[in-house]
């Protein structure tokens, strides 16, 4: 099926675990590194919810379909179909009555986090999220480092505005590293992202 955002260029699908050639000797996954880290906040959103700390989920992609193939009564199949909107973040939900509203970027690079990541509207919609009284902020992943921190919306947004007057199309990782809040794997939950968010209540 091919996914088309409204200017008509085809979507491309970031890398998962469905599909990937695996070696074939066993090896122990310690801290579950091959998971994505859409795949780690998902887990840790379930154990939230399963534990009645937090109602959190990942938000659907608004999409129009445009072609369906009928090969038989039973089984359609989609062809064709284009992001009908923009996206604005990954997740929200509920957490001690403070409505949470972030986004989950994941990078390779070691040194800083390319700004490119996010877009004009996201940013936008968390301002504005934010206006209401809401809580947003960032969870970025140093994939090569194994480290996810979570960022506060008042930096991103510092960082993304100095872009306007020839300020860095990225963040320093060393930025980040000071201003945000490491997030430490626990057993049970890949990313315990909520323990930060009681540092920013």
């Amino acid at each position: 099926m091919t996914i088309r955002y409204p200017n008509g260029n085809a979507y491309r699908a970031p890398a998962t675990s469905i599909g990937r050639r695996f070696p074939s000797t066993y090896t122990t996954d310690y801290g579950k590194r091959g998971m994505t880290l859409e795949e780690e906040l998902n887990e840790s959103n379930t154990y939230y919810e399963l534990h009645g700390l937090a109602v959190v989920h990942k938000k659907p992609t608004p999409i129009r379909i445009v072609k369906v193939d009928y090969p038989k009564r039973s089984a359609a199949v989609i062809k064709e179909a284009y992001f009908s909107t923009a996206s604005t973040t990954d997740y929200n939900g509920v957490y001690q009555g403070h409505y949470l509203d972030f986004d989950a970027k994941e990078t390779r690079n070691k040194s800083s986090f390319p700004l490119k990541n996010f877009h004009q509207h996201q940013i936008d919609h968390m301002r504005a999220c934010m206006t209401q009284g809401g809580i947003c902020f960032a969870i970025i992943k140093f994939v090569t480092r194994q480290e996810i921190y979570l960022y506060p919306t008042t930096k991103l947004f510092a960082c993304w505005d100095a872009q306007e007057t020839g300020g860095r199309k990225s963040v320093p990782y060393a930025d980040i590293a000071e201003q945000g809040i490491l997030i430490t794997p626990e057993l049970q939950l890949p990313v315990p992202y909520l323990k930060a968010v009681d540092q920013l209540l």
